[in-house]
């Protein structure tokens, strides 16, 4: 029965966020047994940083039967069960939570651990999930995959306007700096270096925030940019993301303008 097998072999790497199904289908196993809907971290893309991070999984199934367990584990490759992978995250414990829906369906809820010190930087991005079903009377099913996921390098953004207070139609220079975290070999945040990163500025008693220019980050992650004074407001950098690495905005710096 592959389920114990899977809990127990690997271990090794990864994560990620909602879990969109290429079929509902099973693909092995008992054709009595299907999966009905997987989600993992409430549907959002799971950002891992230098700590370890709990992730939820849910999976719906059903089976003549009912079910009795189920597994879901993540992984970077093609597949799980011919050793198509580079990486794999198991479940935190062998028994899922499983709650009754009616006569033949289950709700399990899992945990999977987000230990950055299994993963590697060149495996963020797209994964897949793998999941075991094993119903009541002994029957099991899987999808490998089930479904594609995502796990990204947490983003730190940092801004500094000055100087503060500045004279009116004077240069203000904005610094900061883009990192991103490194799992694996250090569990430190390193610049990340050539990205477009967006100068905002919001006037004071304002709620809004426009772009004023872009600016690259260079080979430390250090940004730099100069614009005019005008009015009192607040000033912040606003990256986009990647497939690897997430949005984030910094926290405005406030300038007084004289």
């Amino acid at each position: 029965m592959r389920i114990s097998t899977l809990i127990t072999a690997v271990g090794a790497l990864a994560l990620t966020a909602l879990i969109t199904p290429t079929a509902h289908a099973t693909v092995g196993g008992s054709s009595d047994i299907r999966i009905l809907n997987a989600t993992v971290n409430g549907g959002k893309d799971i950002v891992i940083g230098t700590t370890t991070k709990t992730i939820t999984a849910t999976v719906t199934s059903t089976a003549p039967s009912n079910i009795k367990n189920v597994s879901l584990v993540l992984f970077h490759g093609t597949h799980l069960n011919t050793d198509g992978y580079d990486g794999v995250l198991n479940p935190t414990s062998n028994q899922a939570d499983c709650r009754t829906v009616n006569d033949s369906t289950s709700t399990c809820k899992l945990t999977i651990s987000g230990n950055p010190t299994l993963l590697k930087n060149e495996t963020a991005g797209t994964w897949k999930a793998y999941i075991s079903v094993v119903a009541k009377d002994g029957s099991w099913a899987d999808a490998d995959p089930y479904s594609s996921v995502r796990i990204q390098r947490k983003t730190l953004l940092t801004v500094n306007a000055s100087p503060e207070p500045v004279g009116k139609g004077k240069t203000i220079t904005i610094a900061g700096n883009l990192s991103r975290a490194s799992w694996w070999d250090d569990l430190e945040y390193h610049g990340y270096a050539n990205q477009p990163v967006e100068l905002q500025f919001r006037k004071a008693g304002t709620a809004t925030y426009t772009t004023v220019k872009m600016a690259y980050s260079n080979s430390s992650g250090n940004l730099k940019t100069t614009v005019r004074a005008s009015v009192d407001g607040y000033w912040r950098y606003s990256f986009a993301g990647t497939t690897t690495t997430p949005a984030v905005k910094a926290a405005g710096d406030y300038v007084d303008v004289r």
